[in-house]
């Protein structure tokens, strides 16, 4: 197993070249190509690669050593989202158990929370999972109505939540649930760490055009306690607000809008597309858009490192970012014809189905980490003072 002890004198150029070494070589492809073209009712848990990561300390390499990670900063934690991006790395169990999860334990959790969970995450060893939409909540959190009713020294769950992700993986998940009724929908939501294969948590498949699974989870009372409380009793709302705004940085949007855009280039090439003015000039652009998409990412991630974080920024990146999927998508279907359309489970497809398979998913990054409406909500109120 690889040191996790920090690096000395490690620069980020350096530091880059090494995650990207090991992400684009021949281990790490292996994995991946083991894993391609899954069905949607066969979907693999792709924890291998993952914990390969944890190994040597890269999941989580801005969290302090003691709790697993490298004591590096911001812009090596970017760095490595980056590369996995760049590199077609599946980044939805990342997301989960560092980004949202880990970072807020590492913010609001307590030691023993901190210390329980914290480094086998960082190592890969064990994953999480959030639920938070409701079937009638939709991304509306102050409408949940999932609940946690005391129950001694402790509380009992009772809830639906739907359209999560990897929980059928997960050793816990961060839930929200409401603990106290009020006129105000943002107040008395409070939120727990839930083992998910307690007896009580019934998950189930729910039909979704993208190859990776949505989940429907019930909760049916099952028993928490005291020390499964993360931050303080009917607080939850606020304190989720402030760390969902600054975990948006827009680097694993645009690291998926370039991977996309290189793809349909490559094609477009292989094709005699490229010599064709009307597509070249296009192409030409959304290039352009990508690189302002990246400088405004990094813009944001220097914030960070700083600890500067400004929401605004954060909300500005993430829109611009995911905005600029969609028409690299659309671009790469007219160039690429009707082969766009085959999937990975045809053997005449393009790239194994790579292009389709990111066009059914395309709808999801204009929802994921944020709504383009509320990140153009935050920017107008937040940002311009507007409504």
């Amino acid at each position: 197993m690889t040191s996790t002890a920090p690096p000395a004198a490690l620069d980020r150029d350096t530091f880059r070249e090494e995650v990207r070494r090991f992400l684009r070589g021949p281990e790490a492809r292996r994995t991946l190509a083991a894993v391609a073209g899954h069905r949607p009712d066969e979907e693999p848990a792709r924890l291998d690669l993952y914990r390969m990561l944890g190994e040597r300390g890269w999941l989580a390499p801005n969290w302090p050593v003691a709790y697993g990670g490298l004591g590096l900063g911001a812009t090596e934690a970017a760095v490595v989202t980056e590369e996995m991006t760049l590199a077609g790395v599946p980044d939805d169990v990342h997301v989960l158990s560092i980004d949202i999860v880990g970072m807020f334990l590492l913010k609001a959790g307590s030691e023993e929370q901190k210390r329980r969970h914290l480094p086998a995450l960082a190592r890969g060893e064990r994953t999480a999972s959030v639920l938070f939409t409701e079937p009638e909540a939709g991304s509306d959190l102050a409408a949940l109505r999932t609940r946690a009713e005391r129950d001694g020294d402790g509380w009992r769950l009772y809830g639906t939540k739907v359209y999560n992700m990897k929980t059928q993986f997960a050793d816990f998940s961060l839930v929200a649930a409401r603990t106290t009724e009020g006129a105000v929908g943002m107040h008395g939501i409070t939120l727990f760490l839930l083992p998910v294969k307690s007896p009580g948590v019934h998950i189930e498949p729910v039909p979704s055009i993208q190859n990776d699974r949505f989940n429907l989870v019930v909760v049916d009372g099952v028993r928490l306690t005291a020390a499964d409380v993360v931050g303080t009793v009917d607080e939850g709302w606020w304190q989720l607000d402030e760390l969902l705004q600054l975990e948006r940085t827009g680097i694993d949007f645009h690291g998926k809008a370039r991977r996309l855009l290189d793809l349909v280039v490559r094609r477009a090439a292989e094709t005699g597309r490229l010599s064709d003015p009307a597509y070249c000039l296009r192409l030409v652009e959304l290039d352009a858009r990508l690189r302002a998409a990246r400088s405004l990412a990094w813009e944001t991630v220097r914030n960070l490192a700083a600890d500067r974080p400004d929401p605004v920024t954060s909300a500005m990146s993430k829109w611009y970012a995911s905005e600029q999927i969609r028409p690299v998508l659309n671009a790469g279907m007219e160039i690429e014809g009707a082969g766009g359309v085959l999937s990975a489970w045809d053997g005449e497809a393009p790239d194994g189905g790579l292009l389709e398979a990111n066009y059914r998913l395309g709808p999801a990054h204009r929802l994921a980490s944020g709504t383009s409406e509320i990140m153009l909500y935050l920017i107008a109120t937040n940002g311009l003072g507007l409504l």
